[in-house]
């Protein structure tokens, strides 16, 4: 079995596609991985503080509400993304220094692109069930991303 998210749509009827709203902004397009959980309001803390520390392969899922008011990841944290082992990141919000990010060895996928910078209040929930984009994302699922899109499974798939 491929790691297409095609492929993987098409041969596990349980597996979720997350609706097509995210673009991509990291220097891979196609990464995957066992997700980690953040949950936060235009607050960044949280995103530093889970690049800093080994990935080990796991994509970080970003919920921070869609919010279209500031960028939640940006150059600095991608390059501790890629540094760290981390195969990507997934934001339902916004990402700044796009220039920075595509240089970056690590998938980015987010809504957009947005200038200005969260404040940080050290708020938000790390490791919880999140949902946007008509997806369920859980510690331990995994999640597919490629150019085609994002598709998320209970577990590891076998290509």
């Amino acid at each position: 079995m491929s790691t297409a998210t095609t492929d993987i749509s098409d041969d596990n009827p349980q597996a979720q596609v997350c609706a097509p709203i995210f673009r991509d902004y990291g220097g891979l397009v196609k990464f995957h991985g066992p997700i980690r959980t953040l949950k936060l309001h235009e607050d960044n803390t949280l995103v530093r503080d889970a690049v800093s520390e080994d990935g080990a392969g796991a994509v970080l899922v970003v919920d921070a509400g869609g919010s279209d008011r500031c960028a939640v990841v940006g150059g600095n944290l991608g390059v501790l993304a890629e540094k760290n082992n981390w195969a990507g990141i997934v934001v339902f919000g916004y990402v700044r220094d796009a220039a920075e990010l595509a240089e970056c060895k690590t998938g980015i996928k987010a809504m957009g692109t947005h200038p200005k910078k969260t404040e940080k209040r050290n708020t938000g929930q790390r490791d919880i069930p999140v949902r946007f984009a008509d997806v369920s994302f859980a510690v331990g699922a995994y999640l597919y991303a490629d150019q085609d899109g994002v598709v998320v499974t209970d577990g590891p798939v076998h290509g």
